[in-house]
């Protein structure tokens, strides 16, 4: 009887182990796929793509056996599939614990074809188990560009709208020579490739949407297309001469635009036209005893719209500046900070400093500041500052400085702004105090290329239709 007893307990071990260890057979298990489809936004030909993943989930309270993971595409796919630390394009017998899950990783990667306009690439993968076949859809929209890597620019070159360009390592217009960007061009910046400009730089931006010149990083794909700090920026350096953009967005850069020197000639190092700079991380502009016109142009949402140092002659003209703390960027510094030095080893270092600001806003929100505007003086250097007809938010006005028809702390009414969702239109809204609030000026558009009144203009870049 002990014997028998013993081989019952044996068998009841056996039986619950076999049990324990059984697989799910029927065509009904639950299984949680994460996703039915992956996408990818455009992928730069021979450039490849970040690998993007979903999951497979056994919901059941037995063992699963997923008979394979198919890339359909097979090897002549332009996506490549990993799952379990197997590579595909075909993984078989996989087996998945009650409640465990596995990744299913994919990347997609793009030949050169001779096609200019984005194209699309589908693929699909078939996950099978017990009879039962699931899908996931793939598609990639790919283009072809020009890919410009650790460039010298020695002699005077053109670009024109034919592909987009793909900056790569180091990039350089050496002195004494002119890169010409003609309209529509959109230019691709990695991570590691600042724009640095010994020479000229000149871009032909229009006023329609496809028509501006686009500067922006290179990483396309969600999340990172609209981070800060995606690439360093363009960089002019003391050599730098000459510079027009007109009608170009700069986005997305840790220092969008980076200027020092005031030029040989008398014509300012850069001259801006309705132009858009936007979510750079540490600043918008930075410039460091240099000159600077800008008209119609749209600094939002930096680190630092507007860092002025050292001195140098500035005249914006119907500018908008102004942050609003987001998930991206905490606004705790002035939109605006204008000196005529710099401190080095402790000491002040002052030049001349002659700034005009006229029919501007200056504005800020959700952050850390008061005074939107902030101007030092030092030393006895000329130090000429005039702001007219302005909208800011300002509690203590700075000293030295020259103030006509100034709106304070009056919310300007922008059309729409989400921050949350990071959308924002920064259009005047009707009852806004900056419509009909500038003076008379020689400037007859606005950003949009609308036009602007005979009469009394709008403040900040866009003039209300």
């Amino acid at each position: 009887m002990k014997t028998a007893g013993l081989l019952s307990i044996s068998f009841l071990f056996i039986v619950l182990s076999c049990k324990k260890e059984s697989f799910i057979t029927s065509a009904d298990a639950r299984v949680t796929i994460s996703s039915d489809t992956l996408k990818y936004d455009t992928v730069f030909t021979s450039f490849g793509s970040i690998t993007q993943f979903l999951t497979l989930r056994n919901d059941n309270k037995q063992r699963l056996r997923i008979s394979s993971i198919r890339l359909m595409g097979g090897n002549s796919s332009a996506f490549k599939i990993n799952a379990d630390g197997s590579p595909g394009p075909l993984i078989s017998n996989l087996e998945l614990a009650p409640g465990d899950s596995t990744y299913i990783f994919v990347n997609v990667s793009i030949s050169q074809t001779t096609a200019n306009l984005p194209f699309v690439l589908q693929d699909s993968i078939a996950i099978s188990y017990n009879g039962t076949e699931r899908w996931v859809q793939l598609e990639a929209w790919g283009q072809n560009a020009h890919f410009l890597r650790d460039k010298v620019i020695t002699a005077n070159e053109t670009w024109n709208n034919d592909l987009p360009y793909v900056i790569l390592g180091s990039f350089h217009v050496r002195e004494n020579n002119t890169l010409t960007i003609n309209k529509g061009c959109r230019i691709y910046v990695h991570a590691n490739a600042p724009l640095i400009i010994d020479g000229t730089l000149e871009v032909n931006g229009e006023k329609d949407t496809a028509d501006r010149v686009y500067f922006i990083g290179d990483r396309l794909d969600e999340p990172y297309k609209d981070f800060p700090a995606g690439w360093p920026g363009m960089f002019f350096t003391a050599s730098s001469k000459d510079n027009t953009l007109r009608y170009a967005v700069i986005r997305n850069a840790y220092q969008a635009i980076a200027v020092q020197g005031i030029p040989a000639n008398a014509n300012p190092k850069i001259s801006l036209q309705e132009c858009i700079i936007d979510n750079a991380y540490d600043a918008g502009i930075v410039s460091l005893h240099s000159s600077i016109n800008a008209r119609n142009c749209l600094i939002s949402n930096c680190g630092k719209n507007l860092l002025l140092a050292q001195g140098g002659d500035y005249q914006f003209t119907h500018c908008t500046v102004v942050s609003y703390s987001n998930s991206y960027i905490l606004h705790r510094d002035p939109v605006l900070l204008l000196t005529n030095y710099i401190v080095i080893d402790n000491s002040p270092v002052a030049a001349d400093l002659r700034a005009d600001f006229s029919n501007c806003i200056f504005w800020g929100e959700n952050g850390l500041v008061d005074d939107e505007v902030v101007v030092g003086r030092s030393g006895n250097t000329v130090f000429n500052v005039s702001f007219d007809h302005i909208l800011w938010k300002l509690v203590n006005t700075p000293a030295d400085v020259s103030i006509a028809q100034v709106i304070y702390n009056h919310p300007p009414l922008f059309d729409s702004i989400n921050t949350s969702k990071h959308y924002y239109s920064f259009r005047l809204k009707e009852g806004s105090p900056a419509l009909e609030a500038g003076s008379a000026s020689a400037i007859a558009i606005d950003l949009d290329g609308a036009p602007r009144p005979v009469g009394l203009p709008d403040l900040g870049c866009f003039e209300k239709q």
